[in-house]
């Protein structure tokens, strides 16, 4: 028993067993009401590791009284598809009439070519598929396919949804039962697991086995010291992956090329798939360097469709020089920080009307309403600009947008407060 894992130990067999997902297996949630009708139409679940994608897919298989069958993206090929499929349609209907299942798990490794086999299988109904992807699949999933699938989101487990999945494990794993477990702190439990299940359950089970006393008292300290002295344990997993491209990205936000190459280097050799680094790397572009060096985001671009093109093991070269040329670029958020306080206000201040003299005013009715009537061209003017208000009269000289401290939105700043006076104290 020891030898399975916690998280395969405690893995829940039905529908009302499932922790968290509540907008999905819920009373009202969609997947509640296609198992219970017994209509499953091909999906794809979208969402962080941890989350319970493949055991979601073994519930619905068992529910819904489906064969399951399932792959792997990152060791199948085509054959294995075709092998599956061939094997879907000479048991069709021995067992039952409903459609087997085909489960893909990492399905966004797939390429096109793989993902094009499973198009005529889909569509004919021989299989119902289910993928499961950390990736958006709007990027990984080829349209033919998409198209055919309903899209999930899955989020990461909340707090209270972490707890409950530690009591779960306290109340119904036969090992933990015959120990007696104090969780007198679980702060740096969750902290760490970051939402994912799995990697919460995984440190769990490492702590509890460190104790040789069936006395055991979890705490935060023991916690950090534990996972310290066994890092060993995400590679096991492939939850490290998602440690080290933290790593990245902060090595590259604070300025670092040598950390930036070092864990570039790690994923490089990991086999990690150049498009998700070259993805992350153009979101950080805009994120944490943004107009303190425009071309950045270029840069970032141009990379993502270079090893797009090349593959490995030339597309390392362009990661490196992009990881490099973005690490040793000028920082600054500001772009990000802007939008997030937009965000905040529209949902502080809800649907404000737009100012009158902002207005389109395509028909004459509009027009002798005095739609756009006060709106002044900046062309018209010196320096292709006049100071008036572009904002809702409630939120009239908001500023959100703080340029950064770096030499071009120092630039920026001073053309602003030129322009616009004290409106916006620049």
């Amino acid at each position: 028993m020891m030898n399975i894992p916690l998280a395969e130990r405690i893995r829940p067999q039905k529908l009302e067993d499932y922790i968290s997902q509540q907008h999905l297996i819920g009373p009202n949630g969609s997947l509640t009401q296609q198992i219970s009708k017994g209509i499953i139409s091909s999906l794809i679940f979208w969402g962080p590791p941890g989350t319970g994608k493949t055991t979601l897919a073994e519930i619905i298989a068992k529910e819904s009284d489906r064969p399951l069958y399932a792959l792997s993206a990152i060791n199948s090929g085509v054959k294995d598809i075709r092998d599956v499929i061939d094997s879907a349609q000479k048991n069709k209907g021995l067992f039952t009439t409903k459609n087997p299942i085909l489960f893909i798990d990492e399905i966004h490794r797939f390429s096109k070519s793989q993902q094009d086999s499973l198009l005529a299988a889909v569509e004919r109904g021989i299989i119902t598929l289910i993928g499961a992807t950390t990736e958006n699949p709007s990027f990984e999933v080829i349209p033919a396919l998409l198209s055919r699938c309903q899209v999930y989101v899955l989020n990461p487990f909340s707090k209270q949804d972490l707890l409950d999945l530690l009591n779960r494990a306290l109340t119904t794993d036969e090992y933990l039962k015959t120990k007696t477990i104090e969780l007198q702190e679980t702060e740096a439990l969750l902290r760490i697991s970051g939402g994912d299940g799995r990697k919460l359950l995984n440190i769990f089970e490492l702590v509890v086995n460190t104790f040789t006393e069936d006395y055991i008292i979890i705490t935060n300290e023991k916690v950090l010291q534990t996972v310290q002295q066994n890092t060993v344990l995400y590679d096991k997993t492939g939850e490290q992956h998602y440690d080290i491209i933290s790593a990245f990205i902060k090595s590259i936000r604070g300025s670092d090329p040598n950390g930036a190459v070092y864990w570039l280097a790690r994923m490089i050799e990991g086999g990690e798939d150049v498009k998700f680094i070259a993805r992350r790397m153009l979101i950080l572009s805009s994120e944490d360097i943004g107009n303190a060096n425009p071309t950045a985001i270029i840069m970032a671009n141009n990379t993502f469709q270079a090893v797009t093109t090349i593959g490995y093991p030339e597309a390392r070269i362009v990661l490196s020089q992009c990881a490099i040329y973005l690490a040793t670029s000028p920082k600054s958020n500001a772009s990000y920080v802007a939008i997030n306080q937009a965000q905040e206000l529209v949902k502080k201040t809800g649907d404000l009307s737009v100012p009158i003299h902002l207005r389109n005013a395509p028909t004459k009715l509009m027009k002798e309403l005095g739609y756009g009537k006060e709106y002044q061209y900046a062309h018209d003017y010196q320096n292709n600009f006049v100071e008036q208000n572009f904002l809702p009269k409630e939120i009239e000289g908001t500023k959100l947008y703080e340029p950064g401290q770096n030499t071009r939105e120092n630039e920026i700043r001073n053309s602003l407060k030129n322009k616009w006076k004290n409106t916006y104290d620049y």
